[in-house]
């Protein structure tokens, strides 16, 4: 797969048609991944948080983690062939491999390839130090080997002798590992305990604690030169035990012990999956994205179609990697939309957006971003954020900081403009739920508001909601409101309505009534009827406000029961300005929210260029109806959302 990964051959059309005609869909698949990958260079990050997305962004846009593999592995034969290359060419890749493929190499616990790319790459950014360090090693190499054979004949034979089946030999010597040690010690290379170093691989957990006890016995142990990280595993998953002691004529030894398991994802991490499953306990303290991994590794009734399966979605599946028009790289939320992207980028941005486009095409503000595309935020050039930004029916953001901008922008607009807003705001929702005189000191009390005046300041500054004014008007006034209107019934057998529960008093038979049916999230009452059971209601219902005298001691509480999915049947109206394709924009709503329409009806006024239409649905509860509602009075040229009267 390597070889196939020649970048002009990678865009070729031809290619692509050899691939898909000489391999399998899976190949085709790895090759469209590695595609994404390869169009994303170190040039464009500016500095350890921008290279720390772009790795994470490059981890997140594929769904297979051989595609990550084979890139890393393109990677290191990229290096080993850039002598051929120009100066400036060698430290570009260099660099890019050090900064971003290295700590990738890292993270999936693949040792062998990350010393690689560490090492190569070091020789091009550095070559002087580079020479200098593996002169010293060269230098010193044949005292060395002699000094490690006679370390390790002394380990075999204190093994040997209690029963412990071990393999004993020295470890390589990465040149980027000791001069960063030397860099970040401040420490000369004499003083390195790793120069001579020892690697001891057992069959068990158990033995190589006991290798441990007898090395300590044999030689005096250096303390802070201890680590055990089979206790207390790596974020990358690496496990072996560390430690450092004096050996024979006083030099310090650096050794480390492992099991075979680990020694095998030490140097191949996540593709050692497909030739060894570890089988040792997981730690529960790695950082969230390589736990995941680590915990698909150790399982073994996992399949490797498995394994790939879980990697697309438990890999930074709560984050998506977007990139401005500079190339930056913007880490958002999962179901981030292009306002969140604007604030991210800069509160002004945010608040003068009026636009966006995706990858070049303009979209609209509610789109979802996926990883690795690219984004561009059009601006006018006075903010003016709008309030429906903040309602969480209409999904224009995402992101907690984003809402929180939006509502300090609110709150630092002119006091007698909020109150003009708020003013507007609360006579439109009044208007749309019909309630024509409101008792205001109901509202004032149930907002916990001083005046009218404040509580139109509160609305208009977002300190109160869209959906709060929403739900708190429907409370407050459940008997003025004209807007619950009734359901036509479906035909069903009388008995118990699972939806409705009748307070203190169980499986009693109850229906709703004809003249008027409410959604999950109404305010009901019952009404025992004789002989045919309780019949629910809506309080605003004209029946129960005409209820003679004598018959209101028949009034019995209900109140909704879990109707697991029960759908009732409404009337909505709408009342509009007549234009192409306002029907499909309406049904397309309706569709995404999956609300079945069961019958449209449609009036146009050619004189008045209106269009009234009226559309029998089912909804599952008030809150459904609340989104819908929402949905559609977004609309061009909606002016009216309501539920007919009987």
């Amino acid at each position: 797969m390597v070889c196939l990964l020649s970048d002009s051959r990678l865009r070729s059309t031809e290619f692509h048609k050899v691939i898909q005609h000489e391999f399998s869909d899976e190949v085709v698949h790895m090759v469209q991944g590695l595609e994404k990958l390869h169009g994303f260079k170190a040039s464009q990050s500016d500095g350890q948080v921008q290279s720390e997305r772009l790795r994470r962004m490059l981890l997140a846009m594929v769904d297979d983690v051989r595609v990550v593999l084979i890139k890393l592995a393109y990677r290191v034969q990229r290096l080993r062939e850039l002598s051929k290359a120009d100066e400036e060419t060698q430290k570009r890749i260099a660099s890019e491999s050090l900064e971003i493929f290295s700590p990738i190499a890292n993270r999936l616990g693949i040792g062998q390839l990350k010393w690689e790319l560490e090492d190569l790459s070091f020789r091009y950014l550095q070559p002087e130090t580079y020479k200098r360090i593996a002169n010293m090693l060269e230098e010193k190499r044949g005292g060395r080997e002699t000094y490690i054979k006679q370390v390790v004949t002394e380990i075999n034979t204190l093994l040997n002798s209690s029963g412990i089946d071990a393999r004993v030999y020295g470890r390589p010597k990465h040149i980027y590992s000791i001069w960063s040690k030397m860099t970040h010690k401040d420490k000369q290379f004499s003083e390195l305990f790793d120069v001579l170093a020892l690697r001891i691989t057992v069959t068990t957990i158990a033995e190589c604690y006991t290798v441990l006890g007898l090395i300590h016995g044999r030689w005096h142990h250096i303390p802070k030169e201890f680590d055990d990280y089979i206790a207390n595993t790596k974020p990358n998953g690496y496990q072996s035990l560390h430690t450092a002691v004096y050996g024979p004529e006083g030099k310090p030894v650096e050794i480390q012990i492992r099991t075979k398991a680990m020694h095998e994802f030490a140097e191949f991490g996540v593709a050692a999956h497909w030739r060894y499953k570890e089988r040792s306990k997981q730690d529960d303290v790695l950082e969230k994205t390589i736990h995941s991994i680590r915990k698909l590794l150790e399982t073994p009734e996992n399949s490797d179609e498995e394994f790939l399966d879980s990697f697309k979605t438990e890999l930074f599946s709560d984050r998506v990697f977007v990139l401005s028009p500079e190339g930056k790289i913007i880490d958002l939320p999962q179901g981030a939309t292009p306002l969140d992207f604007a604030y991210s980028i800069h509160t002004e941005v945010g608040h003068k957006c009026r636009g966006a486009k995706v990858n070049g095409q303009i979209v609209p503000l509610t789109t979802q971003l996926q990883n690795g595309m690219q984004v561009e935020i059009l601006t006018t050039n006075h903010a003016a954020p709008s309030r429906d930004w903040l309602n969480p029916h209409l999904g224009y953001i995402a992101s907690n900081k984003a809402r929180s901008k939006i509502k300090i922008w609110f709150r630092q607009q002119d006091y007698e403009q909020n109150v003009m807003d708020g003013k507007t705001a609360i006579d439109r929702e009044l208007k749309r739920m019909h309630i024509l005189n409101p008792d205001t000191n109901k509202a004032l009390t149930h907002f916990k508001v001083n005046s009218e005046k404040e509580w139109y300041a509160k609305v208009g500054r977002g300190d109160i909601t869209s959906v709060q004014l929403t739900q708190g008007l429907n409370q407050i006034y459940a008997h003025e409101s004209l807007k619950a209107l009734p359901f036509k019934p479906k035909p069903k057998k009388r008995g118990a309505d699972p939806s409705i529960n009748v307070c203190g008093v169980g499986n009693l038979l109850t229906y709703m009534a004809n003249c008027c049916k409410p959604v999950p999230g109404d305010e009901i009452i019952g009404f025992i009827t004789q002989g045919q059971g309780v019949s629910v209601h809506r309080p605003d219902c004209t029946n129960i406000l005409n209820l003679e005298h004598d018959k209101q001691k028949r009034l019995i509480s209900v109140e909704w029961a879990d109707h697991d999915h029960q759908t009732f049947e409404i009337h909505l109206v709408i009342e509009a300005i007549d234009r192409t394709g306002l029907l499909k924009d309406i049904t397309s709503i309706l569709s995404d929210l999956k609300v079945n329409v069961l019958s449209v009806q449609t009036l146009s006024n050619k004189d008045t260029q209106t269009a009234d239409m009226q559309i029998m649905m089912e909804i599952e509860d008030l809150e459904q109806l609340q989104k819908v509602t929402d949905k559609i009075m977004q609309l061009p040229n909606v002016l009216k959302v309501y539920r007919q009267n009987a």
